[in-house]
C-alpha cells in the first residue's frame, strides 16, 4: 500500500489518542508548512502554506549562522529555555486577513543582519535570548493563521504535525491561545511527530481497510501532493 508522507503525518495524532473529525492541521517540519482542514480519512483541504522556507528550515540555517549544529530545532528550543523572548524584536511576516499563508525567510535574514551588526563576541554572550527572540517570532508565525484558520471555520480541534510540533514553546503557545478562544488543542508526543514508520503503518492501514492494493510497480515520488 502507498502511503504519502504528508498525510501520515496529519494522521500520526491517532497513534496515541482518538481526535474526532474534523480538525485544523499545521503540519510543520523541516520541509514543509502547511494548514490543512482534515475532514476525515482521505479528505484534506488545504489552507494555506509557505510562501519560502519551513518553519523547520528557518532553525536549520538561524543554527548554522550561530554555530550550533544540524538539526536546529532542539538545540534552539533549548537554549530559548534560558533565554528572554521578549530580548530583541524580530519581524513577523503579515498577509491580508482571510490569508492563511507562512514565511520564514524574512525571519531568518533578520537574525543574520542582527548577528552581523552586534560581532561575534558580542552575540555569543546573548545567544540564548537570541535563541528565545527568534523562536518566539517563528511560533507567532505558526500559531496565529491556525488560530484564525480554526475561528473562520468553525472547527474546535486542532492538531500539530511534523518535526516541528515538537517544540516546546509552540505546545506551550498554542494550547493558552487554544484555551483563550474555546479550542482544543492535540499534537503527538515527540517521537510520532519527526517521520516515523509507526504514523506511515497507521495511515497503511486505514487504505488497506478501505481496498486500497498496489503492486510491485509502486515507486517513490517526490512530488506527490495530498
Amino acid at each position: 500500500v502507498g502511503v504519502n508522507h504528508l498525510e501520515a503525518h496529519l494522521l500520526a495524532i491517532h497513534l496515541e489518542r482518538e481526535v474526532r473529525f474534523p480538525y485544523i492541521a499545521l503540519l510543520a517540519s523541516g520541509g514543509h508548512t502547511l494548514l490543512y482542514c482534515v475532514k476525515e480519512i482521505g479528505d484534506y483541504l488545504h489552507l494555506g502554506g509557505t510562501r519560502d522556507d519551513a518553519a523547520g528550515e528557518a532553525y536549520d540555517k538561524v543554527a548554522k549562522m550561530m554555530g550550533l549544529g544540524y538539526p536546529g530545532g532542539r538545540v534552539i528550543d533549548s537554549l530559548a529555555r534560558n533565554g528572554d523572548r521578549m530580548a530583541i524584536h524580530f519581524p513577523r511576516a503579515r498577509f491580508r486577513k482571510d490569508s492563511y499563508a507562512f514565511s520564514f525567510s524574512g525571519i531568518k535574514t533578520a537574525v543574520w543582519h542582527y548577528l552581523k551588526s552586534r560581532g561575534k563576541e558580542q552575540w555569543e554572550g546573548e545567544i540564548a535570548d537570541i535563541a528565545a527572540s527568534f523562536q518566539e517570532a517563528v511560533v507567532d508565525m505558526l500559531v496565529n493563521p491556525t488560530i484564525k484558520a480554526a475561528i473562520a471555520t468553525g472547527v474546535s480541534r486542532i492538531v500539530l504535525s511534523g518535526g516541528v510540533a515538537a517544540n516546546s514553546r509552540l505546545r506551550e503557545k498554542i494550547t493558552q491561545r487554544g484555551d483563550a478562544e474555546g479550542l482544543d488543542v492535540f499534537f503527538p508526543a515527540p517521537k510520532f511527530c519527526t517521520d516515523n514508520g509507526a504514523m506511515i503503518a497507521l495511515a497503511g492501514y486505514h487504505w488497506l481497510k478501505r481496498g486500497r492494493r498496489d503492486d510491485f510497480r509502486l515507486n517513490a515520488d517526490a512530488d506527490l501532493t495530498l
